[in-house]
């Protein structure tokens, strides 16, 4: 009998301590339902010029992240393109943005202030090269541009770096063979309206809201970057092995290619930080952008490919540990 107790007894003094533990761990679970705490503070996006691609993108994904991550106050901001992005970021002065590959490598191969710090979250969509003249133009191939007014972007974007390298590849000094006029996707339009440009260079996602509005209301060409001009292209600098030969689909500026797609060149456009970026953070910006595709894909087109088998490639950057951890936890 006595024997009997005391086993019932240390039957109790086992069950009560784990009861403890269920409770316990059922009270943790109500009040952090989620596990850990969300990122929180304020960080800076420096994204690109009015009515680009890379504006549009930033100012949806700015959204998509208001959801995904409440405590992070998110500001947009304003630049010439990926030279000045990278600039920023790895200088301190953002701490996420968008910027294309070849522009990275260049800005890696001049060492430039804060380039061992950058790091990637994801590859996201290409930009293609569009070279545009009115339709009457006589101009047929870059070389043709010899003497001509020539949008290349602004000093700070990575059209500015292309449009130098294109002009390069075709036998042409930027600044001594053609007149070159800095300005962005926001004005060049008019300007060629204007007859104040005879061509200008865009770099950008297909497609470019600002060309296909442009190509609605006034006729316009594109010329080709043929095989020839691509071959030439790569002896331009090392950097130049992240562009590929592309085509622009017949129909992405119908009435600006008369059903005809058009020869060029793509380069990859990476999201970008730097070592120091919180990972939890980082993993949370990377988790939005793969999940919010679809959503802002119906508006900014080239979003649409942004791809989780692919987003890992994000050369010449290492991917950022927090990235990678998002990567690993979707990993099939």
């Amino acid at each position: 009998m006595l024997a009997s107790l005391s086993r019932a007894a240390r039957r109790r003094a086992l069950v009560l301590p784990a009861a403890l533990l269920v409770l316990c761990g059922a009270l943790a679970w109500w009040l952090y339902p989620y596990g850990a705490p969300s990122p929180s503070g304020s960080v800076t996006f420096s994204t690109g010029v009015p009515t680009g691609v890379y504006q549009r993108y930033g100012r949806l994904l700015q959204q998509a992240l208001a959801q995904d991550l409440p405590e992070v106050s998110i500001a947009l901001e304003d630049s010439e393109g990926s030279q000045q992005n990278l600039a920023r970021v790895a200088t301190g002065e953002a701490d996420f943005t968008i910027a294309t590959a070849d522009a990275v490598a260049q800005y890696q191969r001049d060492r430039l202030p804060g380039f061992e710090r950058l790091r990637s979250c994801a590859r996201l969509y290409d930009d293609y090269v569009q070279l545009a003249v009115r339709k009457g133009s006589s101009v047929r191939s870059v070389k043709d541009l010899r003497g001509l007014r020539v949008g290349v972007g602004q000093d700070g974007s990575g059209v500015r770096l292309i449009a130098d390298r294109v002009l390069a590849a075709a036998g042409l000094t930027p600044d001594r063979d053609v007149v070159p006029v800095s300005a962005g996707i926001d004005t060049m339009p008019v300007l060629l309206e204007q007859d104040r440009l005879d061509a200008f260079f865009w770099s950008g996602g297909l497609p470019t809201q600002a060309m296909q509005t442009l190509s609605e209301r006034f006729p316009i060409r594109l010329l080709p970057l043929d095989a020839d001009l691509v071959d030439g292209f790569h002896d331009v600098g090392e950097s130049t092995r992240h562009y590929r030969s592309a085509l622009i689909p017949a129909d992405t500026y119908a009435k600006a290619q008369d059903g005809q797609s058009v020869e060029t060149l793509a380069v990859a456009n990476l999201l970008v930080t730097t070592v120091d970026a919180d990972e939890d953070l980082v993993e949370g910006f990377t988790r939005t952008v793969i999940r919010s595709r679809d959503g802002i894909g119906r508006q900014v087109h080239p979003a649409q490919l942004v791809d989780l088998r692919t987003a890992v490639y994000t050369d010449p950057l290492q991917l950022h540990d927090g990235a990678r951890r998002y990567y690993r936890s979707v990993k099939p």
